[in-house]
């Protein structure tokens, strides 16, 4: 027997049963670079009558822009992507070779669910894998591609890994298929309604919606120089941003950064709250910017936003920048009846756990618990700056503290209306008491971020 014929013959069946996904993980990384681990691994299917080639998920390691990776790609042509223990088993691996050598992942998912006929078995297999990629999680950096339609358990991935890439108009991910999801309330709604990307925006799964794998590549690439690279050199340190001096919008505040280093996430859902990694003066930096003209008022959503990028920053120990402009908490029964208070318990125990930089700048409004939890002194930050133009009080108006205050017949109205004029609002009186380190200059902002960046980043 030729063994060198036999394995070449291997090699060609292995190579046109994933040809279509190798293609993917071509797109992806850098030409020539990518070594297939446990290549000829397969099992026998009773079920389907066939052999499942490479277990049907093609894993190994390669370099995207010369940066090590290691690569999960379900294979769809084989049992449509089916999971199964042996799957499982191989990707396993794969994660404890990443854990091993603090080398990120990259999963690229097309599966329609489990292998029928393998029971509890697979759900073992789903167990231990689901297991490994949480115990990774603030360890190494693990990207998700939803690549085509992702359903089943297989799924729960999502909600583990740091970044989720939507391919636009293909991607679609569910718990089930979208038919069973609509046939049990009795309806007949497309797949992409049910786990497109802009039908997630509750689930807030979508991190980034782009084109295609070269876009994926490229903000890969972006995202892991701002998570592994502290530093870098910045040219334009003492830049200006006179546009601020009358008109503080977060597309102004956005300039704050150094120019093409920003990357939003979420960018789809609660678009008032957006989470941006970036770079200011060479330094890699987190950062949320409250966007609305009158101050954003949290909701569950918005603080649910909140809570995962808080978490994100404290994995990767990114100093954490917020630029504050919100009134509180929405006053409505929706939102009183919501986990809001929970998930903003959460926040600030994840808030406390930030070990590195904390800096706000209150731009707008920080009203009552909008200061209170976003540029409080006592709540942890480093140095706590305002605009001139901005606005710090205990309510957003008289009208505000009249109803907080409603049941109390002591008030004098008066007096309550001279305490909360806008005159009384203005940060100086917060700066008085020791709370705000300095009053600035919109204009002048970024330069007193990066000189307390400086100050703080060791």
């Amino acid at each position: 027997m030729d063994k060198l014929k036999l394995l070449q013959a291997r090699k060609k069946q292995l190579l046109d049963a994933g040809k279509v996904i190798r293609e993917e993980i071509s797109n992806l990384t850098d030409k020539d670079s990518f070594v297939e681990l446990s290549a000829f691994s397969f099992s026998e299917s009773e079920f389907y009558g066939n052999r499942a080639e490479g277990e049907g998920v093609v894993t190994g390691f390669a370099t995207i822009n010369d940066y090590p990776y290691y690569i999960v790609a379900q294979n769809n042509q084989v049992l449509n992507g089916g999971i199964s223990k042996a799957n499982c088993d191989k990707i396993i691996k794969c994660l404890e070779q990443a854990e091993k050598n603090g080398v990120p992942v990259i999963y690229i998912l097309s599966s329609l669910g489990v292998r029928v006929g393998e029971g509890v078995n697979v759900l073992e297999g789903i167990a231990r894998l689901l297991s490994k990629a949480a115990q990774l999680k603030g360890v190494v950096p693990q990207y998700l591609v939803v690549d085509g339609e992702v359903y089943g358990q297989i799924s729960l991935l999502a909600g583990i890994c740091d970044f989720n890439f939507f391919l636009d108009k293909k991607s679609v991910l569910a718990t089930a298929s979208p038919l069973v999801i609509t046939a049990s309330a009795g309806g007949n709604v497309s797949k992409e309604k049910i786990g497109g990307a802009d039908a997630l925006d509750k689930a807030q799964l979508a991190t980034l919606v782009v084109k295609d794998m070269q876009e994926v590549k490229d903000k890969v690439t972006q995202l892991g120089g701002l998570l592994s690279v502290g530093v870098t050199d910045c040219e334009d340190l003492n830049r200006s941003l006179s546009a601020l001096k009358t008109d503080v919008s977060a597309k102004n505040l956005l300039n704050v950064f150094d120019k093409g280093s920003v990357v939003e996430l979420g960018a789809g859902f609660e678009k008032e709250v957006r989470c941006i990694l970036a770079r200011i003066g060479g330094i890699s930096v987190s950062a949320v910017i409250f966007d609305s003209a009158e101050g954003v008022k949290l909701t569950a959503g918005k603080v649910l936003k909140l809570k995962e990028f808080a978490r994100l920053c404290s994995n990767y120990a990114l100093p954490y920048i917020t630029f504050v402009n919100t009134c509180g908490i929405e006053t409505t029964p929706e939102t009183a009846n919501s986990t809001l208070i929970r998930d903003l318990g959460d926040y600030i125990g994840i808030f406390n756990t930030l070990d590195t930089a904390k800096i706000s700048v209150v731009t707008g409004k920080a009203i009552g618990l909008g200061y209170t939890i976003f540029a409080a002194k006592s709540m942890g930050y480093d140095f706590t700056y305002a605009f001139a133009t901005s606005q710090i009080a205990l309510f957003d108006s008289v009208q505000g503290a009249e109803i907080e205050l409603a049941g109390d017949k002591t008030v004098n109205r008066d007096k309550l209306a001279e305490r909360y004029a806008d005159e009384n609002s203005d940060p100086i009186n917060a700066a008085k008491g020791g709370y705000i380190d300095n009053i600035i200059e919109p204009s002048f902002v970024r330069q007193y971020i990066i000189a307390s960046l400086q100050m703080l980043i060791k």
